[in-house]
């Protein structure tokens, strides 16, 4: 018989009690050691953050500063506005996600249901624009240009509009001083993304959810000037959500301004010429096809010389950069980004690359005397260079004997050109060089000229254009090979043809591959930004400067000026005796040569102009025009896209915009006091301490121009009035608006 202790138990219950003890005591020990963790150990961080969550922050967002152009007049400033606001938080709380609430304000505002409930949806990669893409937590505009009466009766009836406010906030506004738009220049705002705030938030330039940053132009590339710092109020708050005190405070600090090298005169010059030379070009046609030219792109810029500072840039076709101030609207947005807008977007002066035609010639022609050959040497210009059996013709099969370098860029001569490069290629080994033996004259010029990389302008997303040489001929047909030889057939299409001769060689610098491109044709792209800026080397006697469009950084108050000096990039590859030469000979393009019928009776012998015209090729399109032209304080390059000849689509534009700076006359006479900018600006546009601007009023009218400059600017000699062949719509002078709007800043929003 088993003994059975007088417990009762048995040594298994035993052995399990035992274990169930000490399991306990493990876990009351793991137990008592985590609280004293928590407790001791770390008790006076989680205090520290337990007493955080009691603060709550209230953020006062800072006045963007002005854009401005060179005199002080206002590109970009802001303004003071009544704006109507949902809380996506808030309307989430309710049964119909805020629905009813969001179709009762469409009524109130005039605006469809659709249209304000797309407004408070957040982007995705599956939902189109309109849609919010700052933070869901940030009070969601609807619109800005909310009536008084309207705004009162949302105040009013706050119960039947729970999540929506109606405030007053400084709104960044687009003046267009002059009728001047430089759109693509200034750019545009949006909200501030939880990507950008997590990105940002170790700099010394975080975000805060209520911020607007610029998305391009001059908006984004000074971004974080203009910004200036939002101000913080932090209150201590009970378990109710009741204030019970105040705690530290940051005062708002209003962003700085930019003064820019733009003039707004100009600008509007620059503009109103450029549509004018489209609407001209869309009259003219074709005489290949028979049909009108399509003249649908063009660019303009206006560069001082000496500086590399641009003084105008216009894009076309162009847009209203109001469209994006307070959240931008379906329409508006299919318009500027859909297939049929011929995307407006698009800054076409540093993102526009094309074939540069004949205007490439002067990088050619230092690439020609670079390789050995004499500038007054007898080049032949025949109406046509034939090589295997293939023939190159020179425009409209002209022929001009044996000529120099120089007279070869007076009249354009394509066939000397032809043959340089053709006699360079065969000197560099012809198709099959040996390693390490072709010069590459011609192409070793373009790079040694700042072509195939950014110029470094300060704008964002300039593009590099192209120069075709080896290295790009191989990794392009390494791209390209299985597709060119897939398609390619020796006796198909014209299309067909050049797949399968790139399938077979498309990795070899073939002789019409160099000649194509020592005229600017073939593969070579270049902007009308990188023109500008290899003209005014030429005009400055060899210096390139890389361009320019901040001018200086002034404080809010004006006292502190952060000038942005020109920078030098890079020296042309250039002998002085040649680029006297180029001068001579750019000179004569001007009074004899391709150019001289759009400038006959210019007072050449009181403003020396020079100039180069290209008309480019372009494979299933009309021909792309472009002429360069510089004087001694100007360089003015313009393109534009399916319109016909340098000369012809361009001419015109381009004299009456020097015309516009110098005050010529239509008989050739010139009146300085109806000059808009005989010389580059020199001085600063003065700030006073309270934010105002010394700017002139720009009315339209040129006598209160001219005497606005004066009064506002007295110490600028170059401030003169514009000319009554430009009239611009009234916007007077905002200065005092705009220092209230920086004074008063916007309605308070919770981080």
């Amino acid at each position: 018989m088993t003994n059975i202790p007088e417990t009762g138990r048995t040594p298994r219950v035993q052995i399990r009690l035992v274990v169930i003890q000490i399991l306990v005591l493990s876990l009351l020990g793991t137990l008592g050691g985590r609280l004293w963790y928590l407790q001791i150990r770390e008790g006076a961080q989680y205090q520290k953050e337990a007493s955080g969550n009691h603060v709550q922050q209230v953020v006062d967002p800072a006045v963007r500063g002005d854009i401005l152009d060179a005199r002080g007049v206002p590109l970009a400033d802001n303004e003071t506005r009544l704006v109507v606001s949902a809380s996506r938080t808030d309307l989430l709380k309710q049964r119909d996600d805020g629905k009813a609430v969001l179709t009762k304000l469409a009524g109130v505002l005039g605006m469809k249901p659709a249209e304000v409930i797309q407004k408070v949806r957040l982007c995705d990669a599956k939902t189109p624009k309109p849609c919010w893409n700052g933070s869901p937590y940030q009070p969601i505009p609807i619109t800005d240009k909310a009536t008084p009466k309207q705004a009162l009766q949302i105040r009013e009836r706050a119960e039947d509009f729970p999540g929506i406010t109606a405030e007053p906030e400084a709104v960044r506004r687009y003046p267009g001083p002059g009728g001047s738009n430089t759109a693509q220049v200034l750019g545009y705002l949006s909200p501030v993304t939880d990507a950008e705030i997590e990105k940002a938030k170790n700099t010394d330039s975080p975000y805060l959810r209520s911020d607007m940053v610029g998305r391009s132009g001059l908006e984004r590339e000074y971004d974080k000037e203009l910004r200036g710092k939002a101000g913080v109020t932090r209150y201590e708050v009970d378990n109710l959500g009741r204030v019970i005190g105040k705690a530290k405070s940051d005062a708002a600090e209003p962003g700085a301004n930019l003064v820019t090298s733009i003039d707004s005169r100009v600008q509007r010059v620059a503009e109103y010429e450029l549509d004018k030379a489209m609407k001209a070009a869309r009259q003219q046609y074709d005489k290949i096809t028979g049909e009108n030219y399509k003249a649908d792109s063009g660019a303009v810029v206006v560069m001082e010389a000496k500086t590399g500072r641009v003084v105008a840039m216009a894009s076309a076709p162009t847009y209203d950069p109001n469209a994006w101030v307070g959240g931008i609207s379906a329409k508006d947005y299919k318009a500027l980004t859909g297939k049929d807008s011929d995307y407006p977007l698009l800054n076409r002066a540093i993102q526009g690359q094309a074939a540069p035609g004949s205007t490439f010639k002067v990088v050619s022609t230092a690439a020609a005397v670079n390789a050995g050959y004499a500038w007054d040497g007898g080049y032949p210009c025949t109406s046509s260079y034939s090589v295997g059996g293939q023939v190159f013709k020179n425009f409209e099969g002209e022929n001009f004997g044996d000529i120099s370098l120089g007279r070869a860029l007076e009249v354009s001569c394509d066939t000397v050109f032809y043959g340089l490069a053709d006699r360079e290629w065969k000197k560099d080994g012809g198709i099959n060089p040996k390693k390490g033996q072709p010069k590459d004259w011609f192409f070793r010029t373009a790079h040694q000229f700042g072509l195939g990389k950014e110029t470094g302008v300060d704008l964002p997303n300039e593009v590099t254009g192209r120069v075709p040489d080896r290295q790009w001929k191989l990794d392009y047909w390494k791209a390209n090979k299985d597709a060119w030889c897939k398609t390619g057939k020796k006796d198909g299409s014209y299309v067909q043809k050049i797949a399968y001769e790139n399938c077979l060689e498309g990795n070899k610098m073939r002789e019409g591959d160099e000649i194509n491109y020592s005229i600017g044709q073939g593969d070579t792209l270049v902007t009308p930004i990188q023109e500008a800026m290899i003209y005014s080397a030429v005009a400055n006697g060899g210096t390139e400067y890389v361009p320019t469009i901040g001018k200086a950084i002034i404080s809010p108050d004006g006292k502190s000026v952060q000038e942005i000096k020109p920078k030098v990039a890079r020296k042309l590859p250039v002998s002085q005796a040649t680029l006297k030469g180029m001068n001579d000979a750019f000179a004569g393009v001007i009074t004899r040569g391709t150019a001289a019928w759009k400038f006959n009776g210019w007072p050449q012998d009181k403003i020396p102009l020079h100039g180069k015209t290209g008309t480019a090729e372009v494979y299933g399109k009309q021909t792309t025009s472009w002429l360069a032209t510089y004087s001694k304080d100007y360089t003015v390059i313009m393109t534009i896209a399916q319109a016909g000849t340098g000369s012809g689509a361009s001419g015109e534009a381009v004299r009456n915009i020097y015309s516009a700076l110098y005050g010529v006359q239509g008989d050739g006479s010139v009146d300085k006091k109806k000059a808009l900018l005989p010389e580059p600006q020199k001085g600063l546009p003065k700030v006073r301490p309270d934010g105002t601007i010394a700017s002139p009023k720009i009315t339209g009218d040129p006598a209160k121009d001219a005497e606005a400059s004066q009064q506002d600017n007295p110490s600028n000699g170059t401030d003169q009035q514009q000319p009554a062949t430009t009239p611009s719509p009234t916007n007077g002078n905002r200065n005092t608006r705009r220092a209230r709007a920086r004074r008063r800043g916007s309605r308070r929003m919770p981080a």
